[in-house]
Parts: structure tokens; sequence; C-alpha cells
């Protein structure tokens, strides 16, 4: 099967053809969004994070920026750094370079402060929202495709109707060639010993188990039962009663037909020369989680919730998919499909499955989500360690 997408140097092809202007630390925050705001196309990354951070922390937050900058959703970059702060602009800006892409970075401390530096980056972006508007979309495999998995706002029926669906999608997107991303590992557990059998190899079988195994001993270290809180407030009260519960409605997200080809850490890549099923190290909150996968190269991510949620993302669509007719109904600006038909008007898993995947086909070939029409660019950064 084939789509319509922008070609990238590196070979790549995004559904999306974003300007993206990276703050290098909160000091940079508002000076990006101000920069941003002025050039049709552009989209800025709200976050509090950039400075202070060390090791395997400050790490994976270079890791997050750079991969969103490679993403092929972005035709271009510009990376704004206050000058003095722990990520360096022009280091993040090198890295997303070897893409072929265009990007530049800007120092607010050496072009005079913030009007000058909002200025100068509306300058800049100007010229790559012209270079940019020359691409124009040209036909791709589907095989290149790489979809998000993600639930938030759960209540029983993401687990019974949404959820399902969703995995039924994944399977004939896996079975064209493409890709899919489960991730959330506070939500994996009370089920890690029914996704561990769906690993090839036992080196991932332990790297599975071990991601497992770290979040909950973060959580005892600091004092802390994660079933102190998960499920939510908000499951409990749509009527989710225990952690094992949660995680045994979410695990159908990914499917039955296709084992996991790998288990990969929070925005590591999904390799293009392994397609296939993958796991991913995320946190349970959905944003984080949600931000984890399209650093991953995730084109767009499916996301399930039966409470309701408006969240999206600055480079990504994200459909918005909830089991609960009522969530639908009363949250319709919001909710992209109604997974709920299953349990009300006897439609079945697949029929709803079938939906799902037409979906995803027309939001790659620039359909718009109801989160991308209402400016939903949300952006939540997983931490690991402390501020020093």
């Amino acid at each position: 099967m084939k789509l319509m997408g922008y070609k990238r140097q590196d070979g790549s092809f995004g559904i999306r053809n974003h300007i993206l202007v990276i703050p290098a630390s909160v000091c940079a925050v508002e000076t990006a969004a101000k920069i941003a705001k002025s050039v049709q196309g552009a989209v800025s990354l709200p976050h509090q994070h950039g400075c202070c951070q060390v090791g395997a922390d400050f790490e994976q937050t270079v890791r997050t920026f750079v991969n969103f900058g490679k993403h092929p959703n972005v035709g271009a970059v510009l990376v704004v750094g206050l000058g003095c702060e722990g990520i360096q602009s022009k280091s993040v800006a090198d890295q997303i370079a070897t893409t072929g892409k265009p990007v530049e970075y800007i120092i607010i401390q050496e072009n005079g402060g913030t009007p000058k530096t909002i200025a100068r980056g509306t300058e800049i972006l100007s010229r790559m929202a012209l270079e940019i508007s020359k691409i124009q979309r040209e036909e791709f495999d589907i095989s290149e495709l790489v979809l998000g998995l993600e639930c938030g706002g759960s209540d029983p029926t993401s687990g019974i109707a949404s959820n399902p669906a969703i995995g039924k999608a994944s399977d004939m997107l896996l079975s064209l060639g493409g890709s899919s991303v489960l991730s959330e590992t506070t939500e994996v557990i009370g089920a890690e010993h029914l996704l561990v059998d769906r690993f090839k190899t036992e080196e991932q079988k332990k790297k599975f188990l071990k991601m497992v195994d770290d979040t909950e001993k973060r959580a005892i270290a600091m004092g802390e039962d994660l079933r102190g809180t998960q499920p939510t407030p908000g499951n409990i009260a749509g009527g989710i009663t225990t952690i094992e519960e949660k995680s045994l409605g979410c695990m159908h997200k990914a499917g039955t037909a296709f084992d996991f080809v790998d288990c990969i850490d929070y925005a590591e890549q999904v390799s293009r020369d392994n397609k296939g099923l993958y796991y991913m190290d995320t946190p349970g909150q959905d944003m984080d989680s949600v931000t984890g996968e399209v650093a991953g190269g995730c084109h767009m991510v499916v996301f399930t919730t039966g409470r309701g949620t408006p969240t999206g993302c600055a480079i990504a669509p994200v459909i918005k998919i909830t089991g609960n007719s009522t969530t639908y109904h009363n949250m319709i600006d919001n909710i992209d499909l109604n997974a709920g038909k299953i349990i009300t008007d006897g439609a079945t898993v697949d029929e709803v499955g079938q939906e799902i995947f037409d979906e995803i086909i027309k939001v790659a070939n620039g359909k718009l989500t109801k989160a991308e029409i209402l400016g939903h660019n949300e952006f939540g950064l997983a931490r690991i360690g402390f501020d020093f």
C-alpha cells in the first residue's frame, strides 16, 4: 500500500512538514514560543528542563530533543538557547543536522536579549518556511509508517473495546511491513507475564522484565507503592479497581498477531532496518509517554481514552478513540472515533479495527485530527533524576 508524504534527505518520509523550534532549556522556552508564533507552520516545545541535569537524565533529555529534531515530520529546525545552560544549542543542532535538513541555532545572550533574538529567530524561520514549502508530497510505502499505541484516562471500556480495536489496527499495519510501539511500563505491571512470552530471545525477555522491575524499584526507593497512584482517581471513578486490571486492559493495544522485535529505552529510535512491534520503556503519564514514542520515530499516535482527554503532540497527529459512547458525545470536539459502538451497537472489534486503520491512512495522507485542528501541541518530557 502506498501513502503520500515528504521525503527527507536521509531517506525517511514524513506525514507532516513542520518547522520545529527547540528551546535548549527552560530559560529559552518563552522566547522560542514567541518565535514560533510569528511564522505559520512553526511549533515549539514547552518544557522545564535542559539545565542542571546529570548522567542518564541529561542524556535522555538531549536524546529527546535531538530525535524530535530528526523526526521525519519535521522539515526544518531552529534551536534556541540562553547560552549558559547545560544543554548547549550548537551540540543539539549539530546532531540534528546529520539528517541533511535545514538546522540553525541562536543564543539569547549573544543576540542582545530576547526582543532582538525573537526578531532574528523570526527572520530565520521565515527563510526556512519558504524553503520547506517547496517540498512536494510524493509516494512512499506504508511499511515506512511507525505507529504509537497509547491510552490515557482509561475506564473499563478501554480494555473491552477501544484497546482491542487499535490492537487490530496495529496488526493490520504490521502485516503490511510497518512498525508499532507499545509503551507505559507502569501499565504493564500485572500483565508482564503475558507480554514477556511475545519476545523472541531470552536477552529481550530479560531486558523487558528488568524495565518492569526497575519501575517498581524506583517507587519503592522513594518509600512509595505504585499501587497508591495506579489506577488514578479518574480510573477508579470510571470503574477500574486495581493496577493489574488496568494493565490487562492496556496490553490489548499490542494486538495478538505479532511478537515483539525488540524493547527500547525512552525516546530511543525505532530501527528502519528492523521493522515490527516494539516495546518502549516510558512512564504512565500520557504526555510523557507520547513524547517518548514520537521521539522514537512514531509518525502518529492512536490514543484511547475512556474518560476523555484532549492531549495532542507538537509534531505528530494524535487520533483520539474512546470505547465509551457517553464520553464520545460529551467530548465530541476532541474525540475522533467512537469504539463504544462495540458495546452499545453490536459492532465487532474487527469492524472498528478496520475503521481505525482507515483513519490512520487518511491522517497519514494529510487529514487533520481534532487535536491538530484545536492546536493541542503538548510536550511532556520524562525525568530520571533530580536537578543539581
